[in-house]
């Protein structure tokens, strides 16, 4: 029975011992490390000619972090939950509902 197995079992293309070297080495790098309002530790690392930003978010809770332990940024407000409904109020007043809704009746018995 034959069993379709290929030639390169179980490896994928750039793993392996030799994937580094043949890649190429890497920039030089410099670590900078962010604090978020829940006390979490995010290290990233730069290219030393890259800006490092002065927030990043964080990866294990998404809070906004900085780069002071002491002094961390403050969490944006989120918009409240709002239902389709509560967005079609946004756009349209009661009147101009009420005006589509009975054109949409009328459609709807053949009166137009």
């Amino acid at each position: 029975m034959a069993q379709g197995r290929g030639g390169i079992r179980g490896a994928r293309i750039g793993s392996g011992p030799m994937g580094e070297s043949e890649r190429g080495d890497l920039a030089p790098r410099t670590a900078a490390s962010f604090w978020c309002g829940n006390g979490h530790r995010t290290q990233i690392s730069f290219a030393i000619e890259a800006v490092v930003p002065q927030a990043w978010d964080c990866r294990s809770c998404g809070l906004p972090a900085g780069p002071d332990p002491d002094n961390v940024p403050a969490a944006q407000g989120s918009a409240p939950f709002r239902t389709h409904m509560g967005y079609v109020r946004q756009r349209r007043s009661q009147e101009d509902g009420e005006i589509l809704l009975n054109e949409a009746l009328a459609r709807l018995r053949g009166t137009i």
